[in-house]
């Protein structure tokens, strides 16, 4: 309660979770306007649009995130809402399908530029370390709580009303998402001299790729990309054309891979208290491949039925949970606090990267080849990322941190500290800038994360 006691934070969250529900309700409305204009080619067309947002994402937000220092932030995020909103609103009247890829770039455009700077205003109203814990605790909670009522809302909106509806209601969510945040004090920005995200994104790469806990994460980004991809991309083409279900029925099954992520959202906190990062990752990644297997089973033998296809969907959602939600705390623990902001944009840009590979597999292959054949090849990819992860990840991941910790630790860095329980590079020994820069960074990636498996 101390921490919604914060007026500003109190409505910039607010703005947060209306913007939230907002989009999941476009994610099931875009699914089947594409269905409307391509029908069996929606996927594709989904694919496309998808690649189009990964690109927007990986290019604009580190620009955003190294430059928006510059600008008046307030200013800067209400008109981005408001140009969301805007495009939003425009997708009902399309016609083409080339309309949605130009609309479709706009948006994501917008919301790449507006992700990291929201993420960065937050610890400069949370001032405090344990409130602002609680409020990326708080985000994510409210992103995990989206991925299940939004579908679940849109398929009881979808029973008495047309899917164009659903992107009025986004479209609104925008709108009083910008009345929110203009009304909200936002101080502007702190000239900095640090070297700008591509920098970072470059010297975190070079960190993965000599760390061997971040580089089995790497290896878990193409799991969790190769196997999210089906229930993003295929859904709408696989309910309605296979299973013969109605509009709701795509809502109600994208609902369950939420329920799954919520689920595992729930009691994975007090699991990770006894368990290891790694071996929450790994099993996680052993529920993706044998949810992928049931699913290339399904289609194969031509046994698709509703509920095992929702059993199926459950289980991708909580096994993309188990690898997702504990990979800030394998970063944190890799690296000295002067490293974490490099190895979290080095995140942002190769979990993208993983679903950049992925989405056109999912919608272009499948368009061509048909479900089982797609499903086969990412089920592929998420077997060779499991087995590398599981290669090259060591099982002792305290000596791995002390041994990286080391490694990286620079002259005059503040020294890691040990917790009761395990020993730890934590981001509170940092200087007060690193601090607040790496602070920005994990949200900017838990809102990333949680925002690549939405098409809008």
């Amino acid at each position: 309660m101390g921490l919604f006691a914060i007026r500003d934070y109190r409505r910039l969250f607010s703005a947060q979770v209306i913007a939230l529900f907002g989009t999941g309700l476009a994610t099931v409305a875009l699914g089947l306007l594409a269905y409307e204009l391509a029908g069996p080619r929606a996927g594709a067309v989904l694919a496309t649009a998808l690649t189009i947002k990964m690109v927007a994402y990986v290019v604009v937000a580190p620009l955003a995130a190294a430059y928006v220092d510059r600008l008046p932030r307030r200013w800067f995020l209400t008109i981005l809402d408001v140009v969301r909103a805007l495009v939003v609103i425009a997708l009902p009247f399309v016609t083409e399908v080339w309309q949605i890829y130009v609309l479709i770039g706009v948006l994501q455009t917008a919301s790449a530029a507006f992700t990291p700077t929201f993420q960065a205003v937050i610890p400069d109203i949370v001032t405090g370390e344990a409130d602002y814990t609680r409020a990326l605790s708080a985000s994510q909670v409210a992103s995990t709580m989206e991925s299940l009522l939004s579908p679940v809302l849109a398929a009881v909106a979808l029973t008495f009303m047309s899917f164009n509806l659903l992107f009025l209601g986004t479209s609104a969510g925008f709108a009083v998402s910008a009345l929110l945040v203009l009304s909200t004090r936002i101080p502007d920005a702190r000239p900095s001299a640090r070297t700008n995200a591509w920098d970072r994104a470059v010297s975190g790469i070079r960190t993965f790729a000599t760390t061997s806990s971040l580089r089995g994460v790497m290896a878990l980004n193409l799991v969790v990309a190769a196997v999210g991809s089906v229930v993003v991309v295929n859904t709408v083409n696989y309910v309605r054309d296979v299973l013969g279900g109605t509009q709701s029925d795509v809502a109600w099954t994208l609902a369950a891979s939420g329920t799954g992520t919520l689920l595992v959202a729930l009691v994975l906190p007090r699991v990770l208290d006894r368990v290891a990062d790694r071996s929450a990752m790994l099993t996680g990644a052993a529920v993706l491949l044998l949810a992928i297997g049931a699913a290339v089973a399904m289609s194969a033998t031509g046994l698709a039925a509703a509920l095992p296809t929702g059993v199926i969907w459950v289980a991708v959602g909580g096994g993309m949970a188990l690898i997702i939600t504990p990979t800030g705390r394998v970063l944190r623990r890799a690296v000295a606090p002067a490293g974490i902001p490099e190895v979290f944009a080095a995140q942002f840009s190769l979990s993208h990267l993983a679903w950049l590979i992925t989405y056109p597999i999912a919608g272009w292959v499948a368009t061509q080849a048909g479900f089982t054949t797609t499903w086969l090849v990412l089920a592929t990819l998420a077997a060779i990322g499991a087995t590398t992860a599981l290669t090259v990840w060591p099982s002792d991941e305290k000596a791995e941190a002390r041994k990286t910790a080391d490694r990286t630790a620079k002259p005059g860095a503040a020294a890691a500290h040990k917790t009761e329980n395990r020993d730890l590079v934590t981001v509170t020994a940092a200087r007060p800038e690193t601090r607040e820069d790496a602070e920005a960074a994990e949200g900017t990636l838990a809102a990333s994360q949680c925002s690549c498996v939405r098409t809008v």
